[in-house]
């Protein structure tokens, strides 16, 4: 029989094996690879620090909202295609498309827009060529990315840091 652990990034039942890692002496598996790079990227929003707990123990949900224009408007059936591979995806809300429109709702702790942006990729729908130019992805991810450190600097605050690096 198989032991079952909670992922530490979407809460899910999964198999102590499954996409498995260790880190700071813990044992941590994941439902899928999107949580675990999630996981791996900023590991102290999932674990927190020594009694303290981390944001996602807490519940708390970093919603974005973007509107995501492509170079050229998606037929139904890619359009289908899309929505239906996003909302596969852990942290995703809401997807709604439109012609070059897709509008996402999801949440930073689980998913990032660059990892969506290579779900859009891997789906191979005709995105038009420099689709990812106009999304101006760069700057979503920069942002992001600053968001999800602040959140994690502020988790840190309410542990300090004593000899050593608490990341390794």
């Amino acid at each position: 029989m198989y032991e079952m652990v909670e992922d530490p990034v979407c809460h899910m039942q999964v198999i102590s094996t499954s996409f498995a890692t260790e880190y700071a002496s813990g044992h941590y598996a994941f439902c899928s690879a999107q949580c675990k790079e999630r996981f791996l990227a900023n590991p102290h929003l999932y674990v927190g620090f020594p009694g303290r707990k981390a944001p996602a123990q807490e519940g708390k949900e970093v919603i974005k909202r973007h509107r995501l224009l492509l170079s050229a408007s998606l037929d139904a059936i890619q359009a289908e295609r899309v929505k239906h591979a996003l909302l596969g995806m852990m942290g995703i809300h809401e997807v709604h498309v439109e012609g070059n429109k897709i509008e996402i709702q999801y949440d930073l702790i689980q998913v990032t827009a660059e990892q969506i942006a290579e779900k859009l990729a891997l789906i191979g729908a005709d995105l038009g060529e420099g689709w990812i130019d106009r999304l101006k992805l760069a700057l979503i991810n920069n942002l992001e990315e600053i968001e999800i450190s602040s959140l994690e600097i502020d988790n840190r605050k309410h542990y300090p840091l004593t000899g050593g690096n608490a990341l390794d």
